[in-house]
């Protein structure tokens, strides 16, 4: 499945059309797994780092208080990290603590798949090109164009941070369980 999800991103002129598309296909889907082991395997293995940013986005889409319009960047996902609330209760029974947890993972997930499409890698940076375009890009060694919103401070993600946690102390009380303390500090 998750190679032909990444062949089906592949095989049109527009890879960032066709995760759109497959993304929104299969959004509804991904609502109704019912375990969080189900929902992490199948992210997990996701072949295309595109697909993966797009369903992610539009998840944390889905659980913000106000979505945005805003195209996918870094600053986009200091967004979500503002306005999401506790990710949508799926069909299992967990505590909130544990939907904070599943939250965090997500987010990370989202970040690291969004710098594998845009940020990152020699290879991968230009996924968002049709694979006969790719080549040439490569070869020229032409970098991705940075948008705005990828240009955020230091401060921006401690402010942003911040106030997550303030929210989350909210809801949850303290001290935070390990698995939590340990996310929340890869994700800053």
């Amino acid at each position: 499945l998750q190679r032909m999800l990444s062949m089906a991103v592949e095989v049109d002129r527009s890879p960032t059309c066709s995760s759109r598309k497959i993304a929104d296909d299969i959004f509804l889907f991904i609502l109704h797994i019912p375990l969080r082991s189900q929902r992490e395997a199948l992210l997990n293995t996701m072949d295309s780092q595109l697909l993966r940013c797009r369903l992610l986005e539009l998840l944390f889409q889905h659980s913000c208080d106000v979505p945005t319009a805003s195209s996918m960047s870094l600053d986009k996902i200091l967004y979500f990290l503002s306005h999401s609330s506790v990710l949508p209760q799926f069909q299992d029974e967990t505590a909130t603590w544990q939907r904070w947890d599943e939250m965090l993972q997500y987010l990370s997930f989202l970040l690291l798949s969004y710098q594998s499409v845009k940020l990152a890698f020699p290879l991968a940076e230009h996924l968002r090109t049709s694979v006969s375009d790719r080549m040439d890009l490569i070869a020229q060694k032409a970098k991705p164009r940075l948008q705005e919103s990828d240009d955020i401070s230091q401060l921006d993600i401690q402010l942003k941070m911040n106030n997550f946690i303030n929210k989350m102390q909210e809801t949850l009380g303290q001290p935070f369980p390990p698995q939590i303390q340990e996310k929340l500090f890869m994700l800053q």
